[in-house]
């Protein structure tokens, strides 16, 4: 059994998305390992975006999911981080499949209803960032 994060975002958790959201993951048989409620703190997210220091967009992204409460999972299942990459659907819900949950919920690249780990390798390293 495979397990990954997914991260339900502020602007979904602000537009009451959280159960739907959570309802298409379990629909896909899913198993919720770990759940939270947390507003995240610069540690959590600079440990967690460290990639993106530097860039343009980190200060906004910071601050974006510093506004308000994110749903932290751990999610398993077989093929749990490719699973929820494809459930997901792209970054930019513009270019997201229709049914993913960032074609149903998110607005922009930034406000995209949700993250979910790219790799194995990065879902270990940010589980343990989260909990």
């Amino acid at each position: 059994m495979e397990k990954t994060l997914v991260l339900i975002k502020p602007d979904a958790v602000n537009n009451k998305y959280v159960g739907k959201i959570i309802a298409v993951y379990e629909e896909n048989r899913f198993d919720i390992e770990k759940i939270k409620i947390l507003i995240p703190d610069e540690r959590i997210l600079s440990d967690h975006y460290r990639e993106h220091i530097g860039k343009d967009f980190y200060p906004q992204l910071i601050d974006f999911m510093k506004s308000g409460r994110v749903v932290a999972m751990i999610l398993a299942k077989t093929n749990a981080v490719e699973d929820v990459r494809k459930i997901n659907g792209h970054t930019d819900p513009l270019l997201a499949t229709e049914g993913t949950v960032r074609k149903l919920f998110g607005t922009s690249i930034t406000m995209n209803a949700v993250h979910g780990s790219a790799t194995l390798l990065e879902a270990k390293r940010e589980m343990n960032i989260w909990f």
